[in-house]
């Protein structure tokens, strides 16, 4: 569901709360936080989706990545998972087999188990998973708090949803696609690690509203304004050819609507998303992607930016500089 349509249903929802629920519907984060005691909480998220690649093994790897993210996005880890799995009647039973073994595979990755599920029939296969893990309350990462002269740092490149539509339409470079692969098997753990150890202000993980819907979300719950330099952002390898032939996606449309064009009803008088300079088609339709087991995004204080570079360069994982964070609202394209 596109993040116009989203925010029609919730706003007709009156969300219940608890003194121990410290993060729920009435934030919009990445997952729920529940206070166990005075040094633990607990993280609850789910997600799932209809296949993305051919291979039932990767993509299971890919929708328990994609569904374990959003605890490594509030700064826990995860120790539980349940699968959730819609089959067609007529599909052979041997390709869940193997869209489980990759989703139980990543868990097992992660540190953490499948100890269950539920199955439905389906006409079309889906598959993820619900995640459940642990935070100390004085680490958890929201995406509110995000401060005036943060630097914004993205952990991994965006382009997944151009390359796995054309792969969808046998147009994807063979090396390309392993390359978007390779991005969405990669567990966020090591970059939430270093977040946490570097006391970020706020972070988010990059998924279906594209890196410029979930940029809005931070600058909306901080009160703040995130300013993105556009030719920062860094792109997977193919994404700019198969985004300039039009290989783009029906969320990326909506994400465009929701973002760029005017809501008066919601009572704005600019768009969430600004371009300050003219962006190239192309370019914008990869900042409104939508990703799949995207990177996360992070305010980082600036004399933190080091230390975090060298902490994500010691794990493996790059940390791209790609704007800072201003006073105001809303989101900012240069």
């Amino acid at each position: 569901m596109g993040p116009g349509d989203l925010a029609h249903v919730l706003r007709h929802l009156t969300p219940h709360t608890h003194p121990a629920l410290l993060v729920g519907l009435h934030t919009s984060d990445d997952a729920a936080v529940y206070q166990l005691g005075a040094d633990q909480a607990l993280v609850q998220t789910l997600d799932f989706f209809p296949p993305i690649v051919d291979d039932p093994y990767l993509f299971g790897a890919i929708a328990a990545t994609n569904a374990l993210s959003d605890v490594y996005a509030m700064g826990g880890h995860p120790i539980l998972a349940l699968n959730i799995a819609m089959w067609p009647e007529d599909l052979d039973r041997a390709l869940l087999a193997a869209v489980l073994q990759g989703g139980a595979d990543k868990v097992a990755e992660a540190g953490a188990i499948v100890a269950g599920g539920h199955t439905v029939t389906d006409r079309e296969p889906k598959y993820g998973l619900s995640v459940t893990g642990l935070v100390h309350p004085a680490h958890l990462l929201t995406k509110g708090g995000a401060q005036p002269n943060d630097v914004l740092v993205l952990t991994k490149p965006i382009g997944t949803g151009v390359i796995t539509t054309a792969a969808r339409a046998d147009r994807a470079r063979p090396a390309d696609l392993a390359g978007a692969i390779a991005g969405m098997t990669q567990l966020n753990r090591a970059a939430a690690e270093a977040l946490v150890a570097c006391g970020v202000h706020a972070a988010t993980d990059i998924t279906g509203f594209g890196l410029l819907g979930h940029a809005v979300e931070m600058a909306e719950a901080g009160g703040v304004q995130l300013v993105i330099e556009a030719d920062e952002v860094p792109l997977l390898a193919g994404a700019w050819d198969y985004a300039e032939a039009g290989l783009t996606t029906g969320g990326g449309g909506r994400n465009y609507a929701y973002l760029l064009e005017l809501d008066p009803a919601a009572g704005l008088d600019r768009p969430r998303v600004r371009l300050r300079r003219p962006i190239p088609d192309t370019l914008q339709a990869l900042l409104l992607d939508p990703q799949t087991s995207g990177g996360l995004l992070a305010a980082v204080p600036p004399l933190e930016y080091g230390a975090l570079s060298a902490r994500l360069g010691d794990a493996g994982v790059l940390a791209y500089r790609i704007g800072e964070v201003a006073e105001g609202r809303g989101v900012d394209v240069t």
